[in-house]
């Protein structure tokens, strides 16, 4: 630890014993230090906040408003675009000496280092611009860094409103010419389909429909045996209902022989009933009328006389209801069993017919979905058009208006001036101390003890005369005052430097 402090005893002494080099030096360190940082102009930096709204309650409800994200990294994208910077250099006094392409390019280039677009939100940007040049005084380029931030939301506004609308305007105008294209191509294609229909109508729509029609057809066979089947049961049991009811229904009143034979069976009974016997006029009388209604009445046929059975009637017309189900029935399955060998006959003659078939039916259908599609995309273009010609789905509004700047943001002068005040003492220090060391003298003598590896028997003190001591006194009066005027004009600066500002601001 001794040896440390002796190295920077050593050192301090050998920089004491030079200080006016390296006053000197500091002098024209800081002196040149300072005319630098007096020729970098001042930068000023002026901000505003923008919000942006992409979302339109219209819109949505239309199913017309897009991508958020998408349109939120459009807007990053725009503010900063070679094309807004260029119109912001030429309605600015950035643009007042720029004659040539190359220098429109240079302006354009520095433009963009000094803008910075930040997203604090989804929807709120801040814009910052510096502006530091040094043909402008420092009040110009405070005043030009708010040009610049407020040309740059102008231009953002105008150029998104206004082109939105251009945008879709050049869009519905270019679905119109594609969707006269395709209706001219689906007009041909139409034409050709019923041209080939006139020709081949069992095989419209290609092999697939064809084949879609023989499955739909033999389902509906299926159906139909389905139905036959339930239709014969159902006529069936009728027919069984039909056979065990009578035609007419046999009452006392009716008509009839065996009417008759009933009644004369009943007198005869009644009479017994009164105690009249057999031997009794009456009786043999009602007797002999019995014997020959029973004689009619066996050469009557079954089911005469009587009313008709209503019952009888109505099974009847249920008969003949189910009977003509079953005959229409059977007559659509022929008809269907006659149109399906008719197909099946169609695919098997003719297999290039049935490819032309397929492909002028693909071709069709390609053609009608893709004019669908441009139909609903020029409608729908149409609407977001009308809506963002009555009420625009972009919404712009400046939280913070550009800002006008009243301090510098670049550079820090103060902190520069005294850095260069310190630089320029270490310089000279650092100077003084290696010119001490390209000298081979010994500032103690355990440092010659060290170096030598001798022993050191004693050392000389230094005699100063009363006229050298005045002398020497005199000598560091004048160097403290040559390093206090070096800080005095360090101090200077700095006030110059406050007093600028302050003007500016």
């Amino acid at each position: 630890m001794q040896e440390v402090f002796d190295e920077i005893r050593s050192a301090l002494h050998t920089v004491w014993n030079r200080r006016w080099v390296a006053l000197a030096v500091a002098w024209g360190v800081c002196i040149l230090g300072w005319l630098a940082i007096a020729f970098i102009p001042n930068s000023y930096e002026s901000r505003a906040r923008i919000y942006v709204e992409l979302e339109d309650v219209l819109s949505e409800q239309l199913d017309i408003s897009g991508d958020g994200k998408q349109a939120i990294t459009k807007v990053r994208q725009t503010l900063v675009s070679g094309v807004n910077l260029e119109r912001v250099v030429r309605t600015t006094k950035l643009g007042e000496k720029v004659a040539t392409d190359a220098e429109m390019q240079t302006a354009v280039k520095n433009l963009t280092e000094n803008i910075v677009v930040k997203s604090e939100q989804d929807n709120l940007f801040e814009i910052t611009a510096t502006v530091g040049k040094s043909s402008l005084s420092d009040a110009e380029n405070a005043a030009l860094a708010k040009d610049v931030v407020q040309s740059l939301i102008d231009i953002f506004r105008e150029s998104n409103v206004a082109g939105n609308r251009g945008d879709v305007a050049s869009t519905i105008t270019f679905l119109d010419k594609q969707l006269d294209d395709r209706k001219r191509e689906l007009e041909a294609a139409e034409q050709r389909r019923l041209n080939f229909e006139s020709q081949y109508p069992d095989l419209v729509g290609g092999t697939a429909s064809v084949t879609g029609r023989l499955q739909g057809m033999r389902t509906e066979m299926r159906g139909i045996d389905a139905d036959i089947a339930a239709a014969q049961s159902a006529l069936a049991a009728i027919n069984g209902q039909l056979t065990s009811t009578p035609r007419n229904i046999v009452t006392a009143d009716s008509g009839g022989a065996r009417n008759a034979l009933a009644q004369a069976q009943s007198q005869l009974a009644a009479m017994r009933a009164r105690g009249l016997t057999d031997s009794h006029p009456d009786i043999q009388s009602q007797r002999r009328q019995i014997e020959a209604l029973r004689e009619q009445a066996a050469d009557e046929p079954a089911g005469a006389g009587g009313s008709p059975n209503p019952a009888y009637t109505s099974l009847q017309s249920i008969r003949a209801e189910r009977q003509a189900n079953v005959q229409a029935l059977e007559a659509r399955k022929a008809a269907l069993q006659s149109d399906i060998s008719a197909l099946i006959a169609a695919q098997a003659d003719e297999p290039a017919v049935a490819a032309e078939a397929n492909r002028i039916s693909r071709d069709y259908q390609v053609l009608k979905d893709k004019y669908d599609e441009l139909l609903r995309n020029r409608e729908e273009m149409r609407l977001r058009g009308q809506v963002e010609t009555e009420r625009s789905a972009f919404k712009f509004e400046v939280i913070d208006q550009p800002t006008a700047p009243r301090r510098p943001a670049a550079p820090n002068r103060p902190l520069l001036l005294f850095a260069v005040l310190i630089f320029g003492i270490g310089a000279g220090a650092a100077v003084a101390f290696v010119m001490g060391q390209l000298k081979s003298s010994f500032t103690t003598a355990e440092k010659l003890q060290r170096t030598l590896d001798l022993p050191v028997i004693g050392t000389i003190s230094r005699s100063m005369t009363e006229a050298g001591r005045r002398n020497e006194q005199l000598r560091l009066k004048q160097f403290l005052a040559g390093a206090g005027g070096l800080g005095a004009i360090c101090f200077l600066l700095l006030a110059v430097e406050m007093i600028q500002v302050g003007s500016v601001a």
